[in-house]
């Protein structure tokens, strides 16, 4: 079994250098043991990815078939469009998710690679086979209600696909070529597809219909920030102070956080001169940053404060440490 698991990791993960008659060449325990650590790493971060798009590609199609297609509701990007021409025709819609998002698959190939375009494919096909063969119940006919949770479902389904490494919308895919190329921000294309998409559906279908379909938009949107920000909103926040080690101490005490300390120099000064001084560099959630802020001007009521929001973290000592007494 050992022999069997070597050949693998060789082969897969470490690729190792063969000599001139095409024999693999010895590898050193070392090299063994990180290529299993790659191995695994890269195995479970697939398991990851594939149920993250599943459960995506379920959360979607209960949106749809159990809120968005029995009212006619539609949502902003590719599965905006998808749901509006199957309102206006005859044409299933499993069949328009696979149409309207083959464009964005091919500029996702060449845009952002051939790894990204393959899982978004599979998972658009996905979508589609689920939408064939899955039958989810009618939930409601309240048209608020279709509107608020049919959003829901359909923004943690793109939600927990994205954080799977695929899309199952391609218009981000259009929006982030068309920024390369027009200069203009992801989130303005956006907006600017999503304003022809509804009033479109304000033209062909109703006014109401398109205003209750602005809310499902929302509600999609809202909920794909919640699922790919994470729960908590983290804050980087860098004070600069010359009481920098009673500024850590009480974020170690009192905040209950990590940090990080830099050693800096100060630029300000009459005659250009400057001095060494020691930058701190931690994050906290929104709840803490009040907190932090009071302590701080406690200790120091001139340190230079600066935060900046942060989108998401990984590894280190994030998670709050127990508080000492």
């Amino acid at each position: 079994m050992k022999a069997f698991w070597k050949q693998i990791i060789i082969k897969t993960t470490l690729r190792h250098k063969k000599n001139k008659r095409g024999e693999v060449l010895p590898c050193s325990d070392y090299e063994l043991a990180k290529g299993f650590r790659t191995l695994k790493t890269n195995v479970w971060r697939h398991i990851k990815d594939v149920l993250l798009i599943t459960v995506g590609i379920f959360s979607a199609a209960f949106g749809f078939k159990g809120f968005l297609l029995t009212n006619h509701f539609i949502d902003g990007g590719a599965t905006g469009i998808s749901l509006l021409i199957s309102a206006l025709s005859s044409i299933p819609l499993q069949l328009l998710i696979i149409g309207i998002n083959i464009p964005f698959i091919i500029l996702a190939y060449n845009t952002l690679g051939k790894s990204f375009a393959i899982k978004s494919a599979l998972a658009i096909s996905g979508l589609a086979l689920c939408l064939a063969t899955v039958n989810f119940p009618d939930v409601t006919k309240d048209n608020l209600l279709v509107a608020v949770f049919g959003g829901f479902f359909l923004g943690a389904g793109i939600g927990l696909t994205i954080r799977g490494g695929a899309v199952i919308d391609g218009t981000e895919v259009l929006a982030i070529y068309l920024s390369r190329k027009l200069g203009a921000t992801i989130g303005d294309i956006i907006i600017i597809i999503n304003i022809i998409i509804f009033s479109t559906a304000a033209y062909f279908l109703s006014v109401e219909i398109a205003l209750y379909s602005m809310i499902t938009y929302i509600a999609a949107s809202k909920t794909l920030d919640f699922i790919i920000e994470g729960i908590e909103e983290y804050i980087g926040v860098t004070i600069i102070s010359p009481h920098s080690e009673a500024i850590r101490q009480m974020i170690i005490d009192q905040i209950g956080r990590g940090l990080t300390v830099y050693n800096g120099k100060t630029g300000y000064g009459k005659n250009g001169a400057t001095t060494e001084i020691d930058i701190i560099y931690t994050v906290v959630t929104r709840l803490e940053l009040n907190k932090l802020n009071s302590e701080t001007e406690k200790i120091d009521p001139n340190a230079f404060v600066v935060m900046s929001s942060i989108k998401d973290t990984k590894g280190g000592m994030i998670k709050k440490r127990p508080l000492k007494h």
